[in-house]
């Protein structure tokens, strides 16, 4: 599923700790990996100040040091890859080499050179998952990784289902990764409980008749995780839970199974693909705690045309 890896980096610790993971996704698909870093030239309007071409040189010059000593390190642990230094803006860059390159997984981490903030995912990072047309993983920079690089594995997935075949893009990459790395697969459906907007209290036909909705839900769900098992090949783990809030719930759950990775399809049964990420998926971006792996579950021709309707939003509201 994935054969190319897109690793930025901008010389930080905390952009650099994406690199185990990049190397725990290059070992289980055979895939090689891009290590890249947008070097952004400096603009000045000041024709008495130009960019000093000595400073940019070294600028450029530390980078190449810098992606060479990680791509060394990737080829030590027995894994192709190579490094690209572009110029500009990074998620302008970035995201251009993303749609001239065939890239199929964007490893990025939550934060970069500015450091962790009050926000779970710096602005770099967000604009570049937002605009990416690809699967992307979102490592949290808060999460240090003491292992040596190669040796890193993932231990429990959680892979939240809806029912649908959109979720169900998910499944390919996640038992790909439990068989190779021996990790416990975990499948879980949250059922929401019908929503009541009224003025007044339920009354007890009412509160029947959402039981009766939800109990439907449930043994539907149950006969899905029973269709899963003889179609997968592999062993997992269910949970089957209620709640009025699916997002938290699953934030809950997360938590609770001590899960070291989540895998998330962009888009669920009820996600508008007028927008890159339903609900629970743009939750778990903004408010995740562990690593998430978003696999893109739309056709590259169907998000250019999504790409091309928001741009042309955006210039009529100018």
């Amino acid at each position: 599923m994935f054969k190319h890896i897109l690793l930025p980096v901008d010389g930080s610790p905390f952009a650099e700790c994406a690199l185990y993971h990049a190397a725990a996704f290059a070992q289980a698909f055979k895939a090689q990996i891009t290590v890249i870093q947008a070097v952004d030239r400096p603009e000045t309007t000041d024709s008495a100040h130009p960019v000093d071409p000595v400073d940019w040189y070294m600028c450029k010059t530390k980078a190449e040091v810098y992606l060479d000593g990680l791509v060394g390190r990737l080829q030590e642990a027995g894994l192709e890859s190579h490094a690209v230094i572009v110029e500009g803006h990074p998620q302008h860059q970035i995201v251009e080499f993303v749609y001239s390159h065939d890239v199929d997984l964007i490893t990025l981490s939550s934060h970069g050179q500015s450091g962790l903030s009050a926000w779970n995912v710096s602005s770099t990072a967000k604009q570049i998952v937002a605009r990416a047309r690809t699967s992307t993983m979102i490592v949290r920079a808060h999460q240090p990784i003491s292992n040596r690089l190669g040796e890193f594995h993932y231990k429990r997935l959680l892979v939240p289902l809806d029912g649908s075949r959109r979720a169900e893009c998910t499944l390919s990459s996640a038992t790909t990764l439990a068989r190779f790395y021996e990790a416990q697969l975990l499948l879980a459906y949250v059922a929401r409980r019908p929503e009541m907007p009224r003025r007044r209290p339920p009354t007890p036909e009412d509160m029947e008749l959402a039981n009766r909705i939800v109990k439907l839900n449930q043994e539907e769900t149950q006969k899905y995780f029973e269709q899963l098992q003889s179609h997968l090949s592999i062993d997992f783990q269910s949970r089957l839970l209620v709640d009025d809030d699916v997002a938290i719930r699953l934030h809950e759950l997360a938590k609770e199974e001590s899960a070291d990775l989540l895998v998330l399809s962009a888009h669920g049964y009820s996600g508008k693909t007028k927008w890159p990420y339903g609900s629970v998926t743009t939750c778990f971006i903004e408010y995740g705690t562990i690593p998430l792996l978003i696999v893109q579950d739309l056709p590259a021709g169907e998000i250019d045309m999504i790409e091309s309707e928001t741009l042309a939003m955006e210039k009529k509201g100018r």
